[in-house]
């Protein structure tokens, strides 16, 4: 049994839902996560989680969030997998997720699932539902094209070829669906070679957009994480980024604003959107476009 945690709320508003998928809403079902990557900001020591690579449930999670969901005065889109991945292991068992998606169809939400896993693909029933009234936009976080790089930085994930066959599958169903390809690392992925790949397999899974960031971030806490596997998997490195980046909590990969030009020149290429606002207005359109094909 996973351990319960006391929780007022679950569902919060948030400020600015353009600087994010349009998600007017932010969740988090459950607590801590167990990828074990190596670069997760999640890890900083201001977000006060302790044991992180322990998972635990909000207690009274659904009753919580329908009791919100008849509340709120404006009907919008929900995102999850912030801070804690929607589909980790024990949502086979416990299906938190995907009685979620049930009540956010329920009442005529909208929903943004940022995740890891090829178990998102289970949900995509509901997930069709959802879109023929509101928005859905489904995040695979691919960083690696290469699967043996992603069983060292990202060890307890989906590998990244089964997230393309998911993103594939996807969209195979009509659901609106792309790549978070963020973080990039310096020397490991954050190279030409591994993002144009990522594009290439992209196209092959149809995905819908990719939306980039050419680094990463290290604060108190996820620093000395990412340090720590460093030293193990790839000696040397942390010495070179502590030259590059000292104590910086925005950390760019070297030539980035020349690899993102020539990102966004083969996204357009092969007509993939990358734009933040063109990916939420795009996920608009796709509900429309649900709606007409009933006619």
């Amino acid at each position: 049994m996973l351990e319960e945690i006391p929780s007022k709320s679950i569902i919060i508003k948030q400020k600015h839902p353009e600087y994010w998928f349009g998600y007017d809403y932010n969740m988090n079902l459950y607590k801590g996560c167990f990828h074990g990557c190596i670069y997760c900001d999640s890890r900083s020591e201001c977000y006060h989680i302790k044991n992180f690579d322990q998972i635990s449930i909000k207690k009274n999670a659904l009753s919580i969030i329908e009791k919100e969901l008849r509340g709120f005065r404006h009907i919008g889109v929900i995102g999850t997998g912030s801070m804690s991945d929607p589909y980790n292991p024990y949502e086979k068992e416990y299906k938190l997720t995907k009685k979620a998606l049930h009540l956010i169809e329920k009442y005529g939400f909208g929903v943004g699932i940022a995740t890891k896993s090829n178990l998102v693909v289970r949900d995509k029933e509901i997930l069709n539902k959802i879109q023929q009234k509101a928005p859905v936009i489904i995040c695979l976080t691919i960083t690696a094209a290469d699967d043996e790089i992603c069983k060292i930085i990202e060890p307890n994930v989906s590998l990244s070829s089964e997230r393309f066959e998911v993103l594939r599958e996807l969209s195979d169903e009509g659901i609106y669906c792309g790549i978070l390809m963020m973080p990039l690392l310096p020397g490991i992925t954050g190279n030409l070679e591994n993002i144009r790949e990522i594009i290439s397999l992209a196209k092959k899974a149809n995905v819908d957009f990719i939306y980039p960031s050419f680094g990463f971030t290290m604060r108190d806490g996820n620093r000395e994480y990412l340090y720590e596997q460093l030293d193990k998997y790839y000696p040397g490195y942390k010495e070179k980024y502590i030259k590059l980046f000292g104590n910086d909590y925005s950390c760019h990969i070297p030539k980035a604003n020349e690899i993102s030009k020539v990102f966004k020149k083969e996204c357009e290429q092969v007509r993939i959107i990358y734009k933040m606002d063109e990916i939420i207005a795009k996920s608009k359109e796709k509900v429309i476009r649900k709606q007409l094909s009933f006619f």
